[in-house]
């Protein structure tokens, strides 16, 4: 009797595969300059939230992060806790986005007693939309988007530090406000 390969080395062997696959499985890369893709999403209390009703409301930061609860996940959102006064005087507002169900975000928002919202993409389609799908599997790269006022994407972070990426953001939405 043959024996099936176990989990492991199934995930082994996709985790290998991960640099060959093609990038044609992402979705369009975004610029900055671009109107940002809407969506509509559950925050941690299951309340839907829209990118649309952020419109002339000040700035948004979106930042994606693979998955709540783990050490660097942990880490960048008590930095934005911990820094979200110096971002709110810059008149922005912070959205953290995985693609963890909305009681997992709950658990994790409570836990690290969080002052800024989470947002649930469970089934993977905004990661998607933003061109942060990890491919394979249904999490998200760690990247930060910068958004106007006008839902115009100002600044793309492709290479985030979980410690230092609240600091960055609100020294990069006074730059980017002195130069509007």
């Amino acid at each position: 009797m043959q024996k099936r390969p176990s989990l492991f080395k199934k995930l082994t062997l996709a985790l290998a595969l991960l640099p060959f696959i093609s990038t044609a499985v992402e979705a369009d890369k975004l610029t900055i300059g671009q109107v940002a893709p809407q969506f509509e999403l559950k925050t941690q209390e299951g309340v839907s939230i829209d990118l649309a009703s952020r419109k002339d409301k000040g700035w948004t930061v979106l930042y994606f992060y693979p998955k709540a609860g783990t050490p660097g996940c942990t880490a960048q959102a008590c930095a934005y806790r911990d820094s979200i006064s110096l971002i709110r005087s810059q008149n922005a507002e912070v959205y953290g986005i995985s693609t963890d169900d909305v009681k997992d975000l709950l658990s994790f928002h409570q836990k690290h007693n969080l002052t800024f919202t989470l947002l649930s993409d469970a089934d993977g389609k905004v990661t998607e939309a933003y061109g942060v799908k990890m491919p394979i599997v249904n999490f998200a790269k760690r990247w930060t988007f910068i958004i106007d006022p006008s839902l115009i994407i100002r600044s793309i972070d492709t290479d985030v530090d979980p410690v230092l990426d609240a600091k960055h953001v609100a020294d990069e939405i006074s730059k980017l406000k002195a130069g509007s």
